[in-house]
């Protein structure tokens, strides 16, 4: 089974990230994997791809006229790859050797129409000792609770997530307006959206195998306390935004509600009591500032999507 995993850019500032990622997919177990790189309407990276890479049969190049973000760069990524499947991956990620190989299983032995896989940090700058495992998910990482292990989920993030390529472009891919609609770069939700009509077309959501790892860079910056909590209120803002554009789409975030309520309380507070620290502490307090933050985008919301 051939797979297409699509890379893209938009700046050359972020080269080495990319190279990065792209060596970590070129350097995988699968032995029929395709690397497709875009350039979202930057010349001179299109030519840092060529002169890196354009001699290589198992690299696809591709430059946008002019930039159009990462959604349409992603479809147009899966537009000239030529796999049974196609794949993506952010540029500041970076694949596991097995990471294409797991996906591929799912599509062989679970006969899926899309897969993914388990989102792992890597620290730049060390881990933040106040942020609770249950919102790794605001820097682009599998949090805590997301699934008991391998099975059929909503969807997974979007730098570990595939789909059989024909489904993909049946799709007509990632709508494009998410991420822009109504001027508002902060709405999120590419995949779920996309995978929505996945669900309602096909009866399938995403097969999650946990093994298909890729690790996601966490900079400093992503790190910061004000800066974690202007992303959990957009993430709220772009909840409530899902809501009204796929109905019945926010199942996982009320599940996510009560594993906090009666789970992850519960849980925390027993360890406060019998082995308290610092750390345990900022995270218990942190975990309701950030649901507080989340709480509050999603109000807001509310006044802007009805």
């Amino acid at each position: 089974m051939r797979v297409s995993v699509v890379l893209c850019c938009h700046t050359l500032d972020r080269y080495d990230a990319v190279q990065e990622a792209a060596d970590s997919v070129l350097g995988g177990t699968h032995d029929d994997t395709e690397l497709v790189l875009v350039s979202d309407g930057n010349p001179d990276l299109y030519e840092r791809f060529e002169a890196e890479f354009g001699g290589r049969e198992d690299v696809l190049t591709h430059c946008n006229d002019e930039n159009v973000g990462l959604l349409e760069s992603r479809n147009t990524g899966a537009e000239i790859a030529t796999g049974d499947v196609v794949a993506f991956i952010d540029d500041d990620a970076v694949a596991a050797p097995d990471w294409v190989a797991e996906l591929v299983e799912a599509y062989e032995k679970r006969d899926a129409v899309a897969a993914g896989g388990k989102m792992v940090p890597q620290w730049v700058a060390g881990r933040p000792d106040f942020l609770p495992a249950e919102f790794y998910w605001l820097v682009g990482v599998t949090q805590r609770g997301f699934a008991d292990g391998p099975g059929e989920v909503r969807n997974t993030f979007g730098s570990n997530i595939s789909f059989r390529r024909d489904v993909f472009l049946d799709l007509g891919g990632f709508d494009t307006d998410i991420g822009g609609r109504q001027g508002d770069a902060n709405l999120q939700g590419g995949e779920t959206e996309l995978c929505a009509r996945l669900q309602e077309e096909y009866g399938q959501g995403v097969y999650y195998n946990p093994e298909a790892e890729v690790a996601h860079k966490v900079f400093e910056y992503r790190t910061e306390p004000r800066w974690l909590l202007d992303r959990a209120f957009w993430q709220g803002y772009s909840k409530r935004a899902m809501e009204v554009l796929v109905p019945d789409s926010t199942g996982e975030e009320t599940e996510f509600l009560g594993q906090l309520l009666f789970e992850f309380t519960p849980d925390r507070l027993k360890g406060l009591l019998f082995d308290p620290s610092r750390e345990r502490a900022a995270q218990f307090v942190w975990l309701y500032l950030l649901t507080a933050a989340v709480g509050f985008g999603y109000l807001y919301g509310t006044t802007k999507w009805r």
